[in-house]
């Protein structure tokens, strides 16, 4: 059904003047202008903020029992950036740690921060790693990392009896 536009605009019109008597009625004109005019008794409170105050205390560092009266290692963490931007991938992912029994643990890897996240830390508990102690990572799959601990004892001395050459293997 087409209506023409001479008719549609009479029956709008006919309905813009209905509702205008009906809002009348309602005096919603006089409300209207009433809001308007009246100012709020008070305004709404705001939530109060405490001010944050950083905390300036000093901290032991966590050590293990067997370092704690040495000074503190200076060693690099992470992996190198060079190495993971040639050598692994170029988006996070899951990848594999091996260690010298041939167990697998998976870890998140992520490229943007070249580094091991979630899994990591399981890894490190399983093989009660501690401060002091050095892994050497040798990639053999694009995914998959062999890990090397070399634990060092109280006299500074390797605990591990084996040594690998730059390559991972035992000599």
């Amino acid at each position: 059904m087409v209506m023409s536009k001479g008719k549609y605009e009479a029956l709008r019109q006919q309905r813009l003047e209905e509702n205008k008597k009906r809002m009348e009625e309602l005096h919603l004109p006089i409300l209207s202008q009433a809001l308007k005019n009246a100012s709020s008794p008070k305004s709404s409170p705001m939530k109060k903020t405490k001010p944050r105050i950083a905390r300036t205390e000093l901290v032991p560092v966590r050590r293990s029992e067997r370092f704690s009266n040495k000074s503190a290692p200076q060693y690099k963490e992470g992996l190198s950036s060079d190495f993971c931007k040639r050598k692994l991938p170029r988006n996070d992912g899951v990848m594999s740690l091996v260690d010298e029994q041939g167990e697998e643990w998976p870890v998140i890897y992520l490229a943007r921060k070249t580094g091991l996240s979630g899994g990591w830390k399981k890894f490190s508990v399983d093989h009660d790693l501690a401060d002091g102690d050095a892994l050497v990572f040798q990639l053999i799959r694009p995914t998959v990392f062999k890990v090397f601990i070399i634990r060092v004892d109280d006299s500074g001395k390797t605990a591990n009896e084996k040594t690998y050459n730059i390559e991972g293997a035992e000599l």
